[in-house]
């Protein structure tokens, strides 16, 4: 009996040649360098990140635009500076699911300095606009506990947590009626390698807690900590303690 030949479908080559080609933009360090420095939702300078990635400003300039070219990445000028940022929230999920899946390795010799950084992006941190780490995971915990959000399917916010942003944290109603993005999403945290809150939900808990300067930036990049009165705020609201995580 001959041997049955599948054929691929055209769509699906077509699909499988755009999948390829967005794997190759991510695959060079360099951009994979810039992508995960602008997962803290700011927009940086070429010169900034060139300076992040240690390479020339026209190394980076020609990577940057193959990252906007490519979707990943979106710019915006202002003057003579170009800045660059991730293109939305589900870019930063991409970049959050491609590092969980990526075991971590010890530096050979780390620096008293780098080992600060990363135990500081481990207790907590922002995934583009929502928190991370373990204070990310404990908040996203302790919400479900409280049965703000459903953790079996997919971090979705109940009624009772959308009640909860619009009583307790001072969000607009509106805000959860008008918008395309899902009001919960699952986030699997790289470091953590659990499930935190992303979606709409996790990017009003993250921006009212650091607006309400419950949270604090430490120094210039991810990382963030919770304050004295973020302790006591997000205790009352939450019924947790995070004193643990400074």
């Amino acid at each position: 009996m001959p041997a049955e030949v599948f054929a691929c479908e055209p769509w699906h080559m077509s699909r499988s040649t755009e999948l390829a080609g967005l794997a190759a933009l991510i695959a060079d360090p360099t951009r994979a360098a810039f992508c995960l420095a602008l997962l803290d939702g700011r927009a940086w300078t070429v010169t900034e990140l060139a300076r992040q990635a240690d390479v020339a400003a026209s190394t980076a300039s020609e990577h940057l635009s193959r990252l906007v070219d490519g979707g990943l990445l979106v710019e915006r000028r202002q003057g003579r500076h170009r800045y660059l940022q991730l293109a939305g929230p589900h870019v930063a999920d991409l970049l959050e699911g491609l590092a969980a899946h990526v075991d971590p390795v010890s530096e050979p010799r780390p620096t008293l300095r780098g080992s600060r950084v990363s135990a500081a992006l481990a207790r907590g941190r922002t995934c583009y606009d929502h928190l991370a780490g373990r204070l990310g995971v404990t908040i996203t915990d302790a919400m479900a506990d409280k049965g703000l959000l459903d953790l079996a399917n997919g971090c979705a916010l109940t009624p009772e947590g959308s009640a909860w942003l619009v009583d307790s944290l001072g969000v607009a109603p509106s805000r959860l009626r008008d918008t395309r993005r899902p009001l919960g999403k699952a986030c699997l945290d790289w470091t953590e390698r659990r499930t935190h809150v992303a979606g709409l939900a996790g990017a009003l808990v993250c921006r009212t807690f650091i607006g309400n300067a419950w949270l604090k930036r430490i120094g210039s990049g991810r990382a963030v900590a919770p304050t004295d009165s973020g302790i006591e705020a997000i205790g009352e609201l939450l019924g947790i303690d995070l004193a643990v995580q400074r």
